[in-house]
């Protein structure tokens, strides 16, 4: 490792620290004595998307990160959590260990992780994603989505209401049909 200062090319370490996706080193060059940082880290492999029109495409996170947080927007989902599904989406494609991967895989991968977050937001980027022609189609994949649901909200969606309002509500909901 050269000295940023004198050039010498050889230095101690002092202190070692892992940090976020690598190591942080603290180095002393052995000619000078002048201390500088260094950090490694992993240099992953190059990751392509290939489009539904045959073009491909350098991953980008930050282009997963928007749609999913698009399909998000103005649902009660933690910040955290929106950075975590793409992290796990990130994580999954590089531990495949292909260079390419077809765009319609990310999608899925997305839909996949969006059902049991939040109902809302999966209908939304399915709307999008999987191009509904017509209403019923899209009616299906409500009509599908409502059958395989429990009532069980996700731990990370926070509650729109008190479960004693929730109650309030649905009871008078109740007595406006008759």
């Amino acid at each position: 490792m050269k000295c940023p200062h004198c050039g010498f090319e050889d230095s101690k370490v002092l202190d070692s620290r892992d940090v976020d996706d690598g190591v942080r080193r603290r180095r002393q060059c052995l000619s000078c004595e002048s201390r500088f940082t260094t950090y490694e880290r992993i240099q992953k492999t190059s990751l392509f998307v290939v489009k539904k029109d045959k073009r491909r495409e350098l991953f980008d996170k930050s282009k997963l990160l928007n749609g999913i947080r698009k399909a998000l927007e103005k649902r009660p989902i933690a910040a955290n959590v929106i950075e975590k599904v793409a992290d796990d989406i990130e994580a999954e494609l590089y531990k495949h260990g292909q260079q390419e991967v077809a765009s319609t895989v990310i999608g899925d991968m997305v839909m996949a992780h969006l059902k049991p977050l939040d109902h809302i937001a999966y209908i939304r980027f399915a709307s999008v994603y999987r191009e509904f022609a017509d209403i019923t189609k899209l009616k299906q994949e409500v009509d599908n989505l409502a059958r395989g649901e429990s009532g069980v909200v996700s731990s990370a969606q926070l509650p729109l209401l008190p479960e004693s309002e929730f109650e309030v509500a649905i009871q008078g909901s109740r007595g406006k049909r008759k």
